[in-house]
């Protein structure tokens, strides 16, 4: 999808809805491939235009056929199974009349099931654009039946997309524990892929067969999504050191890919970013933030490396940290409402809020919040972005010595943190929760939220110093680029000659293009404002 227009995108995608609609309901039956191709093309445009509302029918839609496709796929192998035994039955030279006509009317009946199960699947061409692997006929997902029998992609790549979509479209709503099962399943889907083109371990890019670069592109680049996508949720869980292992497979595998993967280097700065903002390095993070900012030409992503650099700037709590802060934000405020979607427009204007905020700016810090919130309630969902809204919010209540919202706030945050496990947040939220208990003198609530805080003050400690004493930890946050292995000019003509070097799946919801796990750094500031507020009380 080019997004130079977003109009011409959405005719686009109308007129393959037409196509699709017009084919009978009985023979779109026999059109799975071109069922997932609409479907997923539907997703792709819903969730970059965040309209999450509606992208969730496609979703559970391609979930649902997959599922479906998966059982038929069983039975075929166990139909398979059965008519091998009974072909070996058949074979042998003893049976008697009425066994080999019993074991013949059985052959004949499963042969019956199996060709209405598999249709022509068992004979195909193999196109050479695949690769040189030898597929079978469970590896094809033809668009539809002749002459409409090409393949868009591999049914492998097909299905690791279909768990990605699931894995994208879940995330912002908190629900790990699916995304964490289906980044497994995809990930072991992709990783047998690409074994059967002979990437195992230890290959380079330079060791590719020509024939296997445009398919291996393809994996290659889903298996990135599904690291970034674990990254993301491990980050947001406060699983360091499960998101150092994830971050540094994605460094390995561009290392070894660097021609194929070249648009992933500005994510993995990204990441390394919000991997240091999160155990509180934030020099580091501005560094590797500012870092993936130049390495990308895609205005969004440069916009959103922007918004997370304001945030560790702000992190830092001195005045010229604020106002490199500024500097960063003041470009992307005003042109937040050219980007599509508004991801870009909800991240700019917490961090813009958090920052005036801080500079005691209450009133227009609370009028930005408030719209920000508005605008993430309405369109992203994004449980995370919203629980830090409400935190900043709950704040602003307390500065401005609204306690009765600033109460209802934060206990509302935290109820968020808490699903989320996301213990930075939760911690912010316990701040500002004992200092108002402090200030309208509740001390047994002071006293036992204290207590609770203090333990997740603890705990959050001991994750940060497993993830410090790690081998990872400091190659992740070093103010160094990851360095791929060097290519001849005649490696890098062979890599990227042909489509390989275009593949661009176009999965929207990246880390850093459309969640805010970074932003959870920025909950790891504790309240300044409120310090100041108690000592002048006092």
């Amino acid at each position: 999808m080019q997004w130079e227009n977003e109009s011409s995108v959405r005719d686009a995608l109308n007129r393959c809805n037409v196509i699709w609609e017009s084919i009978e309901l009985e023979k779109r039956q026999q059109c799975l491939g071109l069922l997932f191709y609409n479907e997923l093309l539907h997703v792709f445009y819903l969730l970059r235009i965040c309209d999450y509302k509606n992208a969730g029918q496609h979703v559970d839609k391609l979930d649902a056929a997959m599922k479906s496709d998966l059982q038929r796929r069983q039975q075929i192998n166990e139909l398979s199974k059965e008519l091998d035994a009974v072909n070996e039955s058949l074979s042998r030279s003893d049976l008697n009349y009425r066994d080999r006509s019993a074991l013949s009317a059985k052959q004949a009946h499963l042969e019956e099931q199996l060709s209405n199960l598999t249709g022509n699947d068992k004979e195909f061409s193999e196109p050479i654009y695949f690769g040189s692997a030898r597929r079978t006929w469970e590896d094809k997902l033809e668009l539809a039946p002749p002459p409409v029998d090409g393949e868009w992609l591999p049914k492998g790549a097909i299905y690791a997309l279909i768990d990605l979509t699931v894995t994208v479209f879940n995330r912002p709503k908190g629900l790990f524990k699916e995304c964490l099962k289906r980044i497994q399943s995809g990930l072991q889907t992709v990783q047998e892929e690409l074994k059967k083109y002979g990437i195992l371990d230890g290959m380079r890019e330079v060791d590719l067969q020509h024939s296997a670069i445009w398919i291996a592109s393809v994996y290659l680049m889903l298996l990135m999504h599904f690291l970034e996508n674990k990254v993301a949720v491990d980050l947001t869980r406060s699983e360091f050191v499960e998101a150092q292992e994830a971050l540094v497979q994605m460094r390995n595998w561009y290392i070894r890919f660097p021609t194929i993967l070249q648009a992933c280097e500005c994510v993995i700065e990204m990441l390394r970013g919000q991997y240091a903002h999160c155990v509180g390095c934030y020099d580091e993070a501005n560094y590797h933030f500012l870092e993936a900012s130049r390495l990308s030409e895609n205005k969004s992503m440069q916009a959103m490396c922007f918004v997370y650099a304001a945030i560790s700037y702000i992190c830092m709590g001195d005045a010229e940290s604020s106002a490199k802060a500024l500097d960063l934000i003041g470009p992307v405020l005003g042109v937040m409402d050219s980007f599509t979607g508004v991801r870009e427009k909800t991240s700019v204007l917490l961090a813009h809020g958090f920052l005036l905020m801080r500079q005691q700016n209450l009133q227009e810090a609370r009028n930005r919040l408030a719209f920000g919130l508005q605008t993430t309630h309405n369109t992203l969902g994004n449980l995370q972005l919203v629980s830090q809204y409400l935190t900043v919010l709950g704040n602003l209540g307390l500065a401005l010595r609204d306690t009765v919202q600033a109460r209802e706030i934060l206990r509302s945050s935290l109820t968020l943190a808490k699903k989320l496990n996301d213990i930075p947040t939760q911690i912010w939220v316990l701040s500002n929760l004992t200092a108002m208990y402090q200030q309208l003198g509740e001390k047994g609530s002071e006293m036992e939220n204290l207590d609770y805080q203090t333990k997740k003050v603890e705990d959050l400690q001991k994750r940060i110093s497993s993830a410090c004493l790690s081998s990872h930890h400091v190659e992740l946050i070093a103010k160094v680029k990851a360095e791929a292995h060097q290519l001849s000019e005649t490696d890098i003509k062979r890599a990227i000659s042909g489509p390989s070097m275009r593949v661009d799946l176009d999965i929207p919801e990246s880390i850093g293009l459309s969640v805010t796990s970074p932003m959870a750094s920025s909950s790891r500031l504790m309240d300044f404002d409120m310090g100041r507020l108690r000592k002048r009380k006092a």
